[in-house]
């Protein structure tokens, strides 16, 4: 059977809750942006899986555990249900840019591990990221993709991703 689920894969930090440049190191640091709610609901909605793909060298770096990101993790969790949604899966990778991985963006790994284990067809699928590294981590793995600006753009991605007809490409 081929892969036919879609998916919107999510960057975190930067796009769902504030970037800190010390990192989010535990829940109580995570600042949730108010409207991914409603975005994420309305994706949920359409029959989208929502997918977290994340970057989090912290827990390497020796600054957070794994523990301690399962708390954002749940923080977050805990919000969305109070919108009626979830995000369906994350999948991060705790290695710095010197461990040369294949699960940090921007290589493809974490995409293509969830769309391996979630059944999901990349071509159909989305990346929403704030980062260069967001975008190359799409391309490489097959998904179109939104780069944004900031996080009050994402309604507006919403809008267009659920406007598109199937088979129509970004870009």
């Amino acid at each position: 059977m081929t892969n036919q689920r879609r998916a919107i894969f999510f960057d975190r930090d930067g796009v769902l809750n504030k970037e800190r440049k010390d990192y989010v190191k535990t829940h109580s640091e995570l600042e949730i942006f108010p409207n991914i709610g409603e975005s994420i609901k309305k994706l949920s909605d359409a029959g989208f899986l929502i997918v977290v793909i994340t970057n989090q060298s912290a827990i390497n770096r020796g600054f957070t555990s794994h523990e301690n990101l399962s708390e954002i993790h749940s923080k977050l969790q805990k919000f969305l249900q109070n919108n009626n949604t979830q995000i369906d899966s994350f999948y991060y990778c705790p290695h710095t840019p010197k461990d040369n991985c294949n699960c940090r963006k921007p290589n493809p790994g974490l995409i293509l591990r969830a769309a391996d284990e979630l059944k999901i067809n990349l071509e159909k699928s989305w990346m929403i990221g704030d980062n260069q590294t967001d975008v190359d981590a799409a391309i490489k793995s097959g998904c179109k993709y939104f780069k944004i600006n900031s996080n009050s753009e994402l309604p507006q991605i919403v809008k267009k991703i659920l406007d598109l007809k199937i088979g129509e490409k970004y870009l």
